[in-house]
């Protein structure tokens, strides 16, 4: 269950209405969750992380405005930094910095690594073949 709520990610980030935080807010949810609870952080600690990872990702589908112009009508978004994950927006930054046990900042490393924790295992779910005769 997240942390966070819609109001929350609002209050630092502008929205656009027709642009869902649900998924942004459970991406950020599964993330803390899986990286950050079972160490030192309190729960207000837990729900700041989520609420600036949140806008984070919302950030990458919603490109913020670097400059505008008006003779020519002119708009430009922010392009995205695609090997800098967290650290390419400011929400992210934030997120990083609010993190003072720094469990983003070892994720992000693993990330820019391209170390991967995978544990893989064989399980069987039924009866055994040895002893029930499927073996020959």
């Amino acid at each position: 269950m997240p942390r966070t709520n819609d109001a929350a990610v609002q209050g630092i980030i502008e929205t656009d209405a027709s642009i869902s935080l649900t998924p942004y807010i459970e991406v950020a949810s599964a993330l803390v969750t899986r990286i950050c609870v079972g160490s030192s952080y309190d729960s207000t600690l837990l729900e700041l992380i989520e609420r600036w990872l949140s806008a984070h990702f919302y950030a990458l589908r919603d490109k913020r405005v670097s400059s505008e112009g008006v003779k020519g009508l002119s708009t430009s978004y922010e392009a995205p930094k695609t090997a800098m994950y967290l650290s390419n927006t400011i929400y992210g930054q934030t997120a990083l910095s609010v993190d003072i046990y720094g469990s983003l900042a070892a994720w992000q490393k693993q990330l820019e690594d391209g170390v991967q924790s995978v544990s893989a295992g064989v399980y069987h779910l039924g009866s055994d073949p040895d002893t029930d005769g499927w073996a020959q």
